[in-house]
């Protein structure tokens, strides 16, 4: 499978507040992000973009990451060991994919940003409305 971006994609670039980490994700340049209610997301403002694991790029800073994992264990948080950003994970909802923080992309790229409640009270339900994002 290519990695390339589709016709309906741009290639987004992004990366944390100290720049060792750097990655870029192929997805739309409307984009159409997720605010979950769940606690470590409302704590850090984490907005998401969930891609097909294929879509997404780690360019610099694999040896800058620290992972944290709570809870079930599923998901892997990732964040930059020097600045402490997470600009990207493995989400327990999409274990096949990799969420993006939309807040840690480049500007260039974003055209807009839509935004819709994942409610993580009702995390089943959430999680079947949204269950097509991590596949083509």
């Amino acid at each position: 499978m290519s990695t390339e971006a589709t016709p309906l994609h741009v290639t987004h670039r992004g990366g944390c507040h100290c720049g060792r980490v750097r990655f870029e994700v192929d997805a739309p340049a409307v984009i159409e992000a997720l605010e979950c209610t769940c606690s470590i997301c409302r704590m850090t403002g984490f907005l998401h973009l969930i891609v097909p694991h294929r879509r997404f790029r780690l360019l610099e800073g694999e040896d800058a990451l620290g992972e944290y994992r709570f809870n079930t264990g599923v998901a892997r948080h990732y964040f930059c060991r020097h600045c402490g950003i997470k600009s990207f994970y493995v989400p327990r909802s999409h274990p096949d994919g990799i969420d993006v923080n939309v807040r840690c992309l480049d500007a260039a790229t974003v055209q807009r940003v839509d935004v819709s409640r994942f409610d993580d009270a009702d995390r089943d339900a959430a999680t079947a409305a949204i269950a097509h994002l991590s596949r083509e």
